[in-house]
């Protein structure tokens, strides 16, 4: 049943940041310069989790399921980048790609931590 609910998380997640990139705009008020890196950094840390979550149940080695997490999470990145390409009102980053591929690498980091920390 957990493997059910991982691989659901990761596959609605991935729906819902496909969805508001579809958006012209977002209902969020610009408050600081860079704060839709952060946004990114944050959205994909999310997505970094789930990936790690559902990806775990293949049985990869710990450094594989790093890099796999990691992988996905920046092509996925890099794939909603070119979608917003054909989005009235949005255009493509390549810092958007590396803020959201920093998310996906502080989430594996924090969940090796958080493995580590449970195997003491």
């Amino acid at each position: 049943m957990t493997k059910l609910i991982d691989w659901s998380a990761l596959v609605g997640y991935c729906g819902l940041i496909f969805w508001l990139s579809a958006q012209e705009t977002l209902p969020v008020p610009q408050v600081f310069d860079v704060q839709d890196k952060f946004m990114h950094t944050a959205a994909y840390f999310v997505m970094g989790v789930f990936s790690w979550r559902a990806f775990q149940h293949t049985n990869l080695k710990d450094s594989h399921l790093a890099i796999v997490t990691i992988l996905f999470c920046s092509l996925y990145g890099m794939s909603d980048e070119w979608h917003q390409s054909f989005v009235s009102g949005r255009s493509p980053s390549a810092w958007d790609w590396l803020a959201d591929t920093v998310g996906a690498c502080l989430a594996v980091g924090s969940m090796q931590k958080l493995r580590l920390s449970k195997r003491m």
